[in-house]
């Protein structure tokens, strides 16, 4: 099997010009051929040439290769390469053959990587922007692991700090509102329904033993208690979406097992700290922050800098040759800072990369349905899950970049159309089992003979064989650029020649050789489907 990009990097290389990654996609107008890639652009400044001469040399070395049919020059220096259809029935052939080393490309080489994600404040339910990071984490994670790279998944608890006491404090006065004794709310405590319910698991279990207390002397059960019962009803709803951690680090454990002292020693040993006004400051600015930060306050405190100084130190302890950290795009002005710290703990900054979610819109029938996570006001991920299923609201939070707004409309989620992606991906792999099951009873016992693919010459059969053989190029530019999105538009394409292949040939015909090579030509099909679903954290159904 030939590796395209990798035959093609060295036919660059061979006439003497590097590039770090060949970004390798497939044209919108199918007249320009099977392929196609910018690169003698993006050289010509490097090279001070003009693209079409550098495009020119390529090509010259490119048509030696023998599975072009034709190598073009397009426009201002893009490279066209058309397939020959030889070409595309090896690659197919090859898939079937061996669908894991078809399919997955060994790129990382077991270097270790760790990615955090979700994090959530253990102050209340998971809501859609974190089902969407939860998504974007474990889909990645997948990825890389199908890529060689060994991945360790982490949720970071912040169970320190002001938000969990304020969450202590909400159950505390509905606890008291219970026993109708005054206790003025908290101003920016949590008004969710499930505030009033964990109070009354603990008027259940405790009786009125802390009526006649402050909020200062029940603080630690309220809270204790409050972040036990959200972190249990996260886990569970992770759980049911298909996510899981191998890890979950305490904020509050930083502290207690001495970790952020340790990571402040050695900052002060390597002289990235000093005192002013009375408080520990962090040479933020000396890494390209816009101004120090304070770690420890005037009064002693720590900050909740200190604690992610902390936290970053031990990740660089554990030895991750990478480290991927999935946060809400609220968070990008954080970017900066973490990045310094890095670079203090004598890390590039490069071992640190952020991918930032977007917030998620929530639609019914086009109409927006309003979220507030303080008033209580908002749709859970568990109410989404339980309306539309876990699998549909995975893949609709993969259907765009994590980085761009996404509208999520309940009632498209719901239907059984082509309308709702996950359904149409599931429904060609459920079709292809349909078809595999009504061949063996007509005795056809082997559906994975290649023998005669080469009879298949109807236009839909070459899409599909096309976009078979670019998984591999997709899967290495997904590894590559982290973007596991890459995956869901890859299997809306390939269902949807599916669909148009299925809806135009018979695949159980009446000629028993051409039957066969259809077949065949299933069986790669649904090798790529459920590869791709597996990925994505979504399930392959047999039947629908």
């Amino acid at each position: 099997m030939i590796d395209i990009r990798n035959a093609i990097e060295e036919s660059i290389k061979s006439i003497g010009i590097e590039i770090p990654f060949l970004e390798l996609e497939v044209p919108r107008v199918a007249e320009h051929g099977d392929l196609s890639t910018p690169v003698a652009m993006t050289l010509a400044r490097q090279l001070k040439r003009h693209p079409r001469e550098i495009a020119s040399d390529i090509v010259k070395k490119l048509s030696e290769l023998d599975c072009f049919d034709k190598v073009e020059i397009a426009g201002p220096g893009f490279i066209n390469f058309t397939f020959k259809r030889d070409f595309l029935i090896d690659q197919i052939e090859a898939l079937i053959k061996a669908p894991s080393e078809y399919l997955h490309k060994d790129i990382g080489k077991g270097r270790k990587i760790q990615i955090e994600f979700v994090s959530a404040n253990p102050t209340g339910p998971l809501h859609l922007g974190h089902g969407r990071g939860a998504a974007v984490g474990a889909s990645l994670s997948n990825l890389l692991q199908r890529a060689g790279f060994e991945v360790e998944k982490e949720f970071y608890i912040n169970d320190a700090g002001r938000q969990v006491l304020l969450l202590g404090e909400s159950i505390f006065a509905r606890y008291m509102e219970m026993l109708r004794k005054e206790y003025a709310f908290p101003e920016d405590g949590y008004q969710g329904d499930y505030i009033k319910d964990l109070a009354q698991e603990i008027l259940d279990r405790d009786g009125e033993i802390y009526a006649d207390r402050g909020f200062d002397e029940a603080a630690e059960v309220f809270v204790r208690f409050g972040v036990r019962r959200m972190l249990e009803e996260i886990k569970r709803d992770l759980e049911d979406f298909g996510v899981f951690f191998d890890r979950w680090q305490s904020e509050k454990a930083l502290y207690d097992e001495g970790i952020v002292e340790r990571c402040l020693k050695e900052l002060k040993e390597r002289e990235m700290l000093y005192e002013k006004d009375g408080a520990m400051w962090f040479r933020a600015t000396a890494f390209g922050d816009d101004k120090d930060r304070v770690v420890i306050k005037s009064d002693g405190s720590y900050t909740y800098f200190a604690s992610d100084i902390g936290y970053h130190w031990f990740k660089v302890q554990r030895g991750f040759d990478e480290l991927i950290n999935i946060w809400g795009a609220d968070h990008h002005g954080y970017i900066p800072r973490i990045k310094a710290v890095i670079r203090a703990l004598g890390q590039s900054d490069e071992k640190l990369s952020v991918l930032l979610v977007q917030m998620v819109n929530l639609l019914r029938g086009g109409k927006p349905i309003q979220m507030s996570k303080r008033k209580g006001e908002f749709v859970t991920l568990r109410e989404v899950m339980e309306e539309v299923g876990a699998d549909t609201t995975k893949f609709i939070f993969l259907t765009r970049r994590p980085d761009s707004h996404l509208d999520f409309d309940i009632e498209i989620a719901k239907r059984e159309s082509s309308e709702n992606p996950v359904y149409y991906i599931q429904y060609a792999y459920a079709r292809i089992n349909s078809i595999f099951r009504k061949s063996r009873e007509q005795g056809i016992s082997n559906l994975k003979d290649a023998t005669h693919l080469n009879l298949l010459d109807k236009t839909e059969e070459i899409g599909i064989m096309k976009k078979l053989a670019f998984y591999p190029l997709m899967f290495e530019g997904a590894v590559r650029a982290r973007e596991p999105h890459r995956i869901t538009f890859y299997l809306q394409e390939l269902a949807s020649l599916f669909h148009s292949y299925y809806n135009s040939h018979r695949v159980l015909g009446t000629d028993p050789v051409i039957t066969s090579a259809r077949l065949a030509l299933c069986s790669a099909v649904k090798e790529v489907l459920d590869e791709g679903l597996s990925i994505l954290g979504v399930s392959a159904p047999e039947r629908m």
